[in-house]
């Protein structure tokens, strides 16, 4: 099988984000604020857990979605920083 060209590929975006819970609630937010739909097309995967911080990663377009979903949910989620790479986000 060929591998796919840069244009067919997703691009992604990495999260690091902090709060209580957070690979619960992270979860529950983006679900509850864009559905079971919003949550498959965000194609959340998560890169790193350390207790209440963790590095996710989105797809590049629901980006916007998953800030807004983090905004409104009732237990405080926060978005540190937002990087096209893994190493971006640990300097």
């Amino acid at each position: 099988m060929k591998a796919l060209k840069p244009a067919h590929r997703e691009n992604k975006r990495y999260l690091l984000v902090r709060g209580k819970d957070i690979k619960k609630n992270v979860n529950y937010s983006i679900k509850d604020f864009i559905g079971v739909l919003g949550l498959s097309k965000a194609a959340l995967s998560w890169i790193e857990d350390k207790g209440n911080s963790g590095i996710i990663c989105i797809n590049r377009e629901s980006l916007e979605h998953v800030r807004a979903s983090f905004a409104v949910w009732p237990e405080k989620i926060e978005v540190v920083k937002v990087s096209g790479t893994v190493k971006g986000l640990r300097n």
